[in-house]
C-alpha cells in the first residue's frame, strides 16, 4: 500500500540506508510485526475495506500504514545493500 509520502520518505531515508551493515541489513529484511500486531492490522484493513472503521480506528490504521511504508523503504534499502555485498 503506497501513500503520497512514500517518495519523500524514500528520499529522506537514502542516507540512512547507506549506514546499514550487512548484518543489520539482514535483520531488517527479516523483520516482521509480531502476530498480535499483524492480526490487528489485518482486522483494521478488513474494516477499512468494508467502510466500518471508527474515527479512532481510522487514525490507528493510518499510523500502521505509515509505519509499514517506513519499514518497507528501509527493507528495500537493506535488500539493495545485501545485493551489493554479494556482488562485491
Amino acid at each position: 500500500m503506497k501513500t503520497l509520502e512514500t517518495p519523500v520518505l524514500d528520499r529522506l531515508l537514502e542516507p540512512l540506508g547507506e549506514l546499514l551493515s550487512p548484518e543489520v541489513a539482514r535483520r531488517l529484511v527479516d523483520y516482521r510485526f509480531d502476530s498480535r500486531a499483524q492480526s490487528r492490522i489485518d482486522r483494521l484493513a478488513r474494516r477499512s475495506q468494508e467502510g466500518t472503521l471508527t474515527d479512532a480506528e481510522s487514525q490507528e490504521y493510518e499510523t500502521y500504514v505509515r509505519a509499514l511504508d517506513f519499514i518497507a523503504i528501509l527493507q528495500a534499502k537493506a535488500r539493495a545493500i545485501l545485493r551489493r555485498t554479494r556482488e562485491a
